[in-house]
């Protein structure tokens, strides 16, 4: 659909202003990064137009672009870890968090400050500041978390660091876990 509308837009121009070889290829080219073949003098004709069919423009994938715009690339993580090695490691963790978060919450003075553990879903109500979900994504290997501090996150096992880490900022889940919440309930906690 954009691809018509930008032909079209580019056509009318061209049919409007009676564009010359020249004018052409400098419209040509400034639409050189969507195409996959550059066009020269040599192949455009005074006559002719640049082929702005749906078969001649290709566009680019957001996944080409740099690593550092949009993050890093995707790993096949079921290679990395088996399926029962994840599991475990999984359940391991969002069970200790799970006992963790509900002694921290016998230290805190927060209105609806809740615990939850179901479907393999770790929910952390905080009353009005908002609410933590921890959760397995099997397919991908990783544990997501959803944070009202920082947003949607996932961590990735690294085995080095022995830990689930977040692969943009390469923070620790633990970590970020301990840092929001002595933020939003004034009081430390230790996940690790």
């Amino acid at each position: 659909m954009a691809i018509r509308s930008l032909r079209r837009t580019v056509l009318g121009a061209l049919k409007r202003t009676q564009a010359s070889t020249s004018s052409l290829l400098e419209t040509h080219n400034s639409l050189s990064n969507y195409c996959a073949e550059p066009l020269t003098s040599a192949s455009l004709s005074p006559s002719s137009r640049p082929n702005f069919s749906c078969n001649s423009i290709y566009c680019r994938r957001l996944s080409s672009l740099s690593e550092e715009a949009h993050g890093p690339a995707a790993i096949n993580y079921s290679s990395v870890l088996q399926e029962d090695e994840y599991n475990k490691l999984a359940n391991s963790t969002i069970h200790d968090l799970l006992d963790k978060l509900e002694e921290y919450g016998d230290s805190v003075e927060i209105d609806g400050y809740d615990v939850d553990y179901g479907n393999e879903v770790l929910t952390l109500k905080l009353g009005n500041l908002g609410t933590y979900v921890i959760n397995k994504q099997t397919p991908n290997r990783q544990i997501w978390m959803s944070s009202p501090v920082s947003g949607p996150s996932r961590f990735d096992w690294d085995q080095n660091a022995q830990a689930w880490i977040y692969r943009r900022t390469k923070q620790n889940l633990s970590k970020v876990l301990e840092i929001e919440l002595e933020k939003l309930c004034e009081k430390p906690i230790s996940l690790s």
